[in-house]
């Protein structure tokens, strides 16, 4: 955020190229409305980064999992197969680029505040919120707290990236449901919380410094569970787990976490059947 406002605020958009015609997902207004326009912010809503350009017209960029922007000197064209999109301003040309084939990066533009509040999923922000309004939200139904702190509805802008490392930090299993929550148990996610996401904040903009990111990943070194399958967890030395879903995965510390349950996952669970460890002692023997 810090390294687009830098280099965009008050500049005008001289020219918009997309190479992708599965990435802007609205047809009116058309991206080119925006050329010759000074950008007025860049902000996040969600997930989402929102150029606001003058005349109350907004980019709304969702970059997904491999989404990204480059920035890249003036004129400089999408790359190959992995370009969207290219957005030239007078000190640069910001790329839009996407792994894999999927193809989930979106770009809508629309007019106006109202057309952009659709796009607000209603999730509390959790670093603007006190103990009470954070326990309220994560309260209001009986879910999961990995489901619940990723879900835009209840918490926005938690991925799952730092959902796993907040539930690490906090102690808790991922699996645990809300409504048997204690009121020490969530004051202790609440302290997770901040502490993970301040954290991660302020050494993303210390790496970057004045330049612009460019290894933007969901595995960080640093981490201490997210993408550390069977390596050690910090705190206890005993191998991190994960469970398989969809196209993601959950990691945990089953010592530091469960008990020493180990989860069950759903493909290998299956597979192994009887012969799957039930506890981290099992595992390791």
């Amino acid at each position: 955020m810090d390294a687009l406002r830098s280099r965009l605020v008050g500049e005008p958009l001289e020219r918009v190229l997309v190479r992708s015609f599965f990435f802007v997902r609205t047809p009116d207004p058309v991206p080119d409305a925006a050329v010759g326009k000074a950008v007025r912010e860049v902000r996040r809503l969600g997930k989402r980064i929102i150029l606001g350009f003058q005349g109350d017209l907004f980019f709304v960029f969702h970059l997904m999992i491999t989404g990204r922007f480059r920035w890249r000197k003036r004129g400089t064209k999408p790359p190959g197969k992995r370009g969207l999109a290219a957005f030239d301003f007078p000190g640069g040309t910001l790329l839009v680029t996407e792994e894999g084939t999927k193809k989930r990066a979106s770009l809508h533009v629309v007019r106006g505040e109202a057309a952009l509040a659709d796009f607000d999923r209603g999730g509390l922000e959790p670093l603007d919120a006190d103990l009470d309004a954070f326990r309220a939200a994560l309260t209001r139904g009986n879910h999961t707290l990995k489901r619940s702190l990723t879900d835009p509805r209840i918490f926005s802008g938690i991925g799952n990236a730092f959902s796993d490392e907040i539930l690490h930090a906090a102690r808790l299993s991922p699996f645990k449901v809300t409504g048997k929550i204690s009121d020490e148990e969530s004051a202790r996610l609440f302290e997770a919380v901040q502490a993970v996401l301040t954290t991660w904040l302020d050494r993303l903009r210390e790496d970057v410094g004045d330049g612009f990111p460019e290894k933007v990943t969901a595995f960080r070194a640093g981490f201490a569970v997210h993408g550390r399958y069977r390596e050690p967890c910090p705190d206890c030395g005993a191998p991190v787990q994960r469970v398989v879903y969809a196209e993601n995965e959950m990691n945990y510390c089953a010592r530091c976490q469960t008990g020493g349950r180990v989860l069950a996952d759903r493909s290998l669970s299956r597979l192994l059947k009887d012969d799957w460890p039930k506890t981290i002692d099992e595992l390791e023997g």
